[in-house]
């Protein structure tokens, strides 16, 4: 992961304005847009006094405490199974559970009410003077891929822990409810699924089903028995209770590092999120003839290895093709079998995952027949078996 080039706490003031903002509105003209921010903050901007936001209840001083904030993103680097500078926090590992015990502890010093489902989503909320409006929310996720930076994910928890705590010794009380929430497993890498937490949130049957019953790791090990190691689902296998009700929140906004490189060439410190790109995911797997490498001829052989290297740069072809500047192919596992020098492999496995905005580039990969999909990258001489991931 890319670490980012400013200090996170000089992008707080964003955060903040942004939820102060989800509150109240900043403009004045007697349109639309202004009826529809006074119903959703609860503000009437007739009454407003401060040319800032528009409320005499908002705070009119806003202090970040940047060392603070930066000590607590350096003792949560340090819960990672690989030395620093990179971090290695995978979904429900020892270092994962103490991590999240850190950011419970956090919330709680700053006067949250904490609690946790079943697949361990951390919410910490701040209650407002009417509760029963749909609160506004904040956060991110924690895990981190294998050999990742320090940030990711990380700003949007801590960071918005801090936020809510400009905003409390500013003397600014909510309205609504603000709520801190960390995702369980944004990132696929311990069961191939990503944004785990947040799906189940969004009321994901499938999700559900398979967590139960199919769901296991590359150690064998299933997610119920992950789990239930790191503390959750004890006692209880219906997921449905993760699912929230519809009408829970009323806005809800995201700070994340950048971690490409286009605000950082262009000389731009915070960017402002237009649009969502889907990820998507396959397993293919190729079959071919295994054999001495030394004795079967280049012209008689059917090499899995070398039909998992086709597919791959097919599926680099295939994005830089598209015409989409900002959609991405991978394969990040790649696997040989026998695995060794002097075989001919005779299976071969690999993973792709593409993230993009546009819908048909993503079905071309991740379609409901993945088997029609992946007829035009079928190579000759080999079997292909795909399965769709979650």
């Amino acid at each position: 992961m890319a670490y980012p080039r400013l200090a996170p706490s000089s992008f707080l003031p964003f955060l903040l304005l942004s939820l102060i903002c989800s509150l109240v509105s900043a403009q004045a003209n007697e349109d639309a847009t202004i009826k529809t921010m006074e119903d959703f903050s609860g503000y009437p901007l007739h009454e407003r006094n401060d040319p800032f936001c528009g409320s005499s209840s908002l705070p009119t001083s806003l202090s970040v405490d940047g060392d603070s904030l930066q000590r607590q993103i350096n003792e949560l680097s340090t819960f990672s199974d690989t030395p620093a500078p990179s971090v290695t926090r995978i979904l429900f590992s020892d270092k994962d559970v103490l991590a999240r015990r850190y950011i419970k502890n956090l919330m709680g010093l700053s006067g949250l009410s904490v609690r946790e489902d079943a697949v361990g989503n951390i919410f910490g909320r701040w209650d407002g003077y009417k509760p029963g409006l749909p609160a506004v929310a904040t956060g991110s996720h924690i895990d981190a891929i294998p050999y990742s930076g320090k940030y990711d994910g990380v700003v949007g928890v801590l960071g918005a822990i801090e936020a809510l705590n400009v905003l409390k010794r500013s003397g600014f009380r909510p309205k609504r409810s603000l709520e801190v929430i960390l995702f369980t497993s944004e990132e696929p890498t311990r069961f191939g699924i990503s944004c785990l937490g947040s799906r189940l949130l969004a009321g994901s049957k499938v999700l559900a089903e398979a967590l139960k019953k199919t769901t296991v790791d590359g150690q064998n090990i299933s997610f119920v028995d992950a789990a239930r190691y790191a503390g959750y689902m004890k006692g209880e296998d219906d997921l449905s209770n993760v699912f929230l009700n519809s009408g829970n929140y009323s806005a809800f906004l995201e700070l994340h590092i950048e971690q490409g490189p286009i605000l950082e060439a262009e000389g731009l410190s915070i960017g402002i999120v237009t649009a969502i790109a889907a990820p998507a995911s396959i397993k293919v797997d190729f079959e071919g003839n295994g054999g001495h490498a030394g004795a079967a001829l280049m012209p008689n052989r059917n090499d899995a290895g070398l039909a998992a290297a086709e597919l791959a740069l097919a599926v680099e072809k295939h994005v830089l093709d598209s015409g989409s500047i900002d959609t991405v192919g991978t394969v990040g596992i790649l696997e040989l079998h026998p695995g060794a020098i002097n075989s001919i492999p005779s299976k071969s496995h690999l993973e792709i995952g593409m993230i993009s905005r546009v819908q048909k580039l993503i079905y071309l990969l991740y379609a409901h027949n993945p088997d029609q999909c992946f007829s035009m990258w079928q190579i000759p001489g080999t079997l292909m078996r795909n399965e769709e991931m979650k």
